[in-house]
């Protein structure tokens, strides 16, 4: 959701040097587990803060590409959403957290899930920097 603050100049740097990076709020502040639609989702969620900035149209293109993948491979949006992270070449580790055994499981789940071309050239295309 916040591409636009790392590519560019910045990831090109840090594969040049060999710095990996590790992404905070991978998850978008949980929204892209699909929890949060609407604004009547955020309701008074401890993130919704963070999270209400996503509702937009280009959040909803985000979600309906994790959708698709997530329907295309199995797994969970969340999964989806760390296997895309993972599969590009200047991220070591994202950042997530986890409150229940589920999570956690999707967390490390994330970590096989092996994304098909039309997946990620989706989700690239909906979570493109404008």
């Amino acid at each position: 959701m916040e591409r636009g603050l790392f590519e560019g100049a910045l990831e090109d740097e840090c594969l040049k040097q060999g710095i990996g990076v590790i992404p905070y709020y991978s998850l978008a502040s949980g929204f892209l587990t699909g929890k949060y639609r609407s604004e009547a989702d955020v309701g008074s969620a401890q993130r919704g803060a963070g999270v209400k900035k996503y509702i937009n149209p280009k959040g909803t293109a985000v979600l309906k590409a994790l959708d698709d993948a997530a329907k295309n491979n199995g797994a969970t949006l969340a999964q989806v959403a760390l296997a895309w992270l993972l599969q590009r070449k200047a991220i070591t580790a994202p950042i997530v957290s986890a409150t229940s055994l589920k999570q956690l499981d999707d967390v490390l789940n994330s970590t096989t899930l092996e994304l098909d071309p039309e997946s990620v050239a989706a989700l690239d295309k909906a979570s493109a920097p404008a």
